[in-house]
């Protein structure tokens, strides 16, 4: 059993972050020390490191409370909060317009792009995704809305052949579809609304 303070360090949080979580009900310690002090078992630090990788996706800590009671709801939570990041960055690319004309400067916005496929799969990985999670959120993704899909893959600059081949499930040369040929990794998303 780990104590408050060992959970805490292993995830790189506060202590009052896990009273925080402890006080909404999200993560009960699953035992007490003589004295009376919390204690978390595996199974609780597993249930912190979903909690973790939700909250780095941005979901709210109500929502990762129905989410870890319900995972059925998965997929559907994640593609809102895909729609919801599509709407931040196009919100943000707007803004890079506007600074852009009040510098009256057009050029500026050659080679400026908010996202790319690298970028973007670094952001997952980094997020917890492997790449089995980042094959079932484009076969999500296409599944659910392929138009949406395909406008994502296009928005990261990625070619239309290689497009083709994510969208088809074809492995690229790196044993992922969304993964560049050169090796470098970049990979999609997994189970999230955002696209590839």
């Amino acid at each position: 059993m780990l104590t408050i303070s060992a959970l805490a360090r292993r995830f790189g949080l506060s202590r009052s972050a896990l009273l925080h979580y402890d006080r909404i009900g999200l993560l009960k310690p699953s035992g007490r020390s003589a004295k009376d002090h919390r204690r978390y078992s595996e199974a609780d630090a597993t249930r912190l490191e979903a909690i973790c990788t939700y909250r780095k996706a941005g979901i709210p800590l109500e929502v990762i409370r129905t989410l870890l009671a319900d995972s059925g709801r998965l997929t559907a939570i994640l593609q809102r909060r895909l729609a919801e990041l599509d709407e931040e960055m196009a919100a943000s690319r707007g803004q890079q317009r506007l600074v852009v004309g009040l510098l009256r400067e057009p050029e500026l916005l050659e080679g400026l792009q908010a996202m790319d496929k690298a970028t973007w799969v670094a952001l997952l990985q980094a997020s917890g995704f492997t790449e089995a999670d980042m094959d079932h959120w484009h076969e999500t993704f296409e599944r659910t809305a392929p138009d949406r899909h395909q406008s994502f893959l296009a928005f990261l600059g990625i070619p239309s052949e290689e497009i083709r081949e994510i969208r088809s499930g074809r492995s690229a040369p790196s044993g992922h579809p969304s993964a560049p040929a050169d090796g470098t990794g970049t990979a999609s998303p997994p189970s999230s609304p955002v696209g590839k």
